[in-house]
């Protein structure tokens, strides 16, 4: 599994990892999500109840969340490989990721990269050709490790869910 380097833990303390979510992830996994999403001007209010349903996420997709070196959720991100809750796969062969969230005390330090990297690992084991997600155009700081990533903008698929809400498509050939 994918690991980052300790920035600040504790001697001795193990490094952040990326692992599945538990039951027990989902309240600070909400927390998070609205936090960053809603707190951060990121998406309008009206989206906090579906940011805060983790539990219908996870019976959707695969949560993935990075721990700090405390055991602490510092990060998660909701994996896609089947189904529609990827909402712009068009082929059994896309895989998705949705909610991808990180605490704003731990951005820019690579929590963020590690989840999409173990979301490509995931993608690839399971047999996906391509990764899709949609961002908001906002999401500067997003857009940025998408594209230093290898991502690529697919303008021809953004979107719009709702009336007002537009969002920017990117791909990655895996």
């Amino acid at each position: 599994m994918p690991r980052l380097p300790a920035v600040s833990s504790a001697a001795g303390a193990p490094s952040p990892s990326v692992e599945t979510a538990r039951p027990e992830d989902f309240s600070r996994i909400a927390e998070l999500t609205v936090d960053v999403y809603v707190g951060g001007g990121l998406t309008n209010p009206g989206y906090a109840v579906e940011l805060a349903d983790v539990a219908s996420r996870a019976e959707r997709a695969e949560l993935l969340v990075v721990r700090d070196g405390d055991g602490r959720v510092v990060g998660s991100v909701a994996l896609v490989l089947d189904g529609d809750f990827g909402e712009v796969t068009e082929s059994d062969d896309e895989a998705a990721f949705r909610m991808l969230v990180v605490d704003p005390v731990r951005q820019g330090r690579g929590t963020g990269e590690l989840l999409v990297a173990a979301c490509l690992e995931r993608a690839r084991a399971a047999g996906k050709r391509r990764m899709v997600l949609s961002t908001g155009p906002t999401m500067t700081a997003a857009h940025r490790l998408y594209e230093r990533m290898g991502f690529t903008r697919l303008p021809e698929r953004d979107w719009s869910p709702v009336p007002g809400v537009d969002l920017q498509v990117y791909v990655l050939e895996l």
